[in-house]
């Protein structure tokens, strides 16, 4: 949760097929157990829960939603390193992440545009789901706030004359 909040991410929605988690977001945000463990972070992000990963693409793609699904095995799509990826060129991106014990499921991956994989060089090949997710999040933000300083519009029609900031330094911080 606080990885999505501070990268800007706009909603979280949460596969929870067990219903441990509850379907009114207000009362997600008063839960004093998700409030401490995300520091605050669950009461300024957006969750939706579903019952199914088949009712979350249901609704992405009737949203008109690209996912990719993160892994860091090939799953039978295409599949990339995070840092070969383009991800200005969906105006809609849902990044999956799979469970730390399973992965992601083969409905997601079936469902995704592709699997896209932080490269890791150690003889562990996996991440925890907080570490993953600010990596995988990162990259993505950092291209999105890129595009977006350039570019005035979607699809590159017509540049910024000066481009916006991606970062907010010491000099853009009102006094």
């Amino acid at each position: 949760m606080r990885n999505v909040n501070a990268l800007g991410v706009e909603k979280v929605y949460i596969v929870d097929p067990h219903r441990t988690l509850s379907d009114d977001w207000q009362e997600l945000r008063e839960q004093k157990t998700l409030s401490k463990t995300s520091v605050s972070a669950v009461k300024w992000t957006f969750v939706k829960r579903f019952d199914s990963t088949a009712d979350c693409f249901d609704h992405l793609e009737k949203m008109g939603f690209t996912s990719l699904v993160t892994s860091p095995h090939v799953k039978g799509k295409k599949s990339i390193f995070l840092d070969e990826g383009d991800y200005t060129i969906y105006p809609k991106l849902a990044v999956w992440f799979g469970n730390e014990t399973r992965g992601i499921s083969d409905l997601a991956v079936a469902r995704s545009e592709m699997c896209v994989s932080i490269p890791m060089f150690g003889m562990i090949e996996s991440l925890n789901f907080g570490t993953s997710s600010g990596i995988m999040l990162y990259e993505i933000t950092k291209q999105r706030r890129a595009y977006q300083s350039e570019y005035k519009w979607r699809n590159k029609r017509g540049t910024r004359e000066e481009p916006l900031p991606t970062v907010i330094t010491p000099d853009h911080v009102a006094p």
